[in-house]
């Protein structure tokens, strides 16, 4: 039992720091352009997130050196928190507004992206609370809060992976989902009104459903993307060999990092890097099953795999174009430090659960109080 778990764990880690190191070339090959045309410095864009990379790991290691029955104790002060973190982005002498989203804390020195903190604080409060009870009225008021926020933003891509969090973890604690299915539905009228509230919003789902509409507007980074993809072919243009890295695409070294991936790797490496991803959420449902039924340990894992599997669902679906463009960072890809440290912590956290040697011996599940 205790090598199973040790080869779960280290397999687990194995695939984290492919993707990373992976995730970190391909910064470097997209921001090139961008960064060279920006600051005079093509490595720009790859020293900052070598930063931020740092900075994630030493997160990892504090997730993995704490022991797991102290974050329910501080859950609750954890989300409040990081919502008031992420309220602040909408006061203007605080948030800072890039292409008419309010998404970021200017911190002077460098941004802040509350709402990736919030993904992660969140999980550690509903693994906490939902593992002594599921009442479904304070259950929706916890979720409304930061989904009033983040629509306000707006950031609807979050808004919906907050959504896939909660769900995932409300019903994993044994949630009734007879009373789960009306919220949901409730939940995506609300997302139709505010996609038919906002031109913007409004516009992006139009290009999904007619790409050829608006070429050079609206419709244009789904274009240039859906170009990367077919240039790629089945084994890529090769490293460094890729065009629509030059300023064709927009948030080519963030959002459609991968596009830039599929054109120098092809379809082929493009597979064998999903198949990477795969596994580490394969590892992460094993890593969940080894827990205490409905724990707060099988929670929290359940929620972080909801969280990982449900990004890179949305974010790749977008890429090629199964999905409206939604705006997520791709965990591990993307450039962004907040996305990056959050998604690090989170997998120190789930790290940390598949070293425990013996089911239930340390933890916070009921068996061992």
């Amino acid at each position: 039992m205790s090598r199973l778990k040790t080869s779960i764990a280290s397999n687990f880690l194995f695939a984290l720091l492919i993707l990373s190191v992976i995730g970190l070339f391909f910064v470097f090959e997209a921001s090139t352009a961008e960064s060279f045309i920006t600051y005079g410095n093509s490595h720009h864009f790859l020293v900052r997130q070598l930063i931020w990379f740092g900075i994630g790991l030493a997160g990892f290691l504090l997730a993995y050196l704490v022991p797991l029955k102290v974050w329910p104790r501080v859950a609750p002060v954890v989300y409040v928190v990081l919502l008031i973190l992420l309220g602040l982005t909408l006061v203007p002498s605080i948030g800072l507004e890039i292409n008419a989203a309010k998404r970021w804390i200017d911190l002077g020195f460098t941004s802040l992206q509350p709402v990736e903190f919030f993904k992660l604080g969140l999980i550690i409060f509903f693994a906490s609370w939902m593992s002594k009870h599921q009442r479904i009225l304070p259950f929706v008021f916890l979720i409304a809060l930061p989904a009033i926020i983040l629509m306000l933003q707006p950031d609807v891509g979050s808004m919906l992976i907050i959504l896939v969090i909660s769900g995932s973890i409300y019903l994993a604690s044994g949630g009734n989902l007879k009373k789960f299915l009306p919220i949901l539905g409730v939940g995506l009228l609300f997302l139709i009104i505010a996609i038919f509230a906002s031109p913007y919003r409004l516009r992006r789902v139009q290009t999904f459903f007619d790409p050829q509409s608006d070429p050079l507007g609206a419709s244009f980074q789904i274009r240039q993307i859906t170009l990367a993809l077919g240039s790629g072919g089945w084994f890529g243009r090769g490293l460094g060999n890729s065009q629509q890295k030059y300023s064709f695409i927009p948030e080519v070294s963030s959002d459609s990092i991968f596009s830039i991936v599929a054109e120098e790797v092809g379809f082929v490496g493009s597979l064998l890097i999903v198949a990477v991803y795969s596994f580490l959420f394969y590892l992460i449902y094993k890593i969940a099953l080894e827990q205490k039924s409905r724990s707060f340990e099988q929670l929290l894992a359940i929620g972080v795999l909801a969280w990982m599997a449900g990004q890179t669902i949305l974010n790749l679906g977008s890429i090629v174009a199964l999905l409206p463009l939604t705006g997520l960072p791709l965990p591990l890809f993307s450039y962004g430090g907040s996305s990056l440290v959050a998604m690090l912590f989170g997998a120190g956290l789930v790290y940390k659960m598949g070293r425990l040697k013996l089911q239930g011996k340390k933890g916070t599940s009921k068996s061992n109080k």
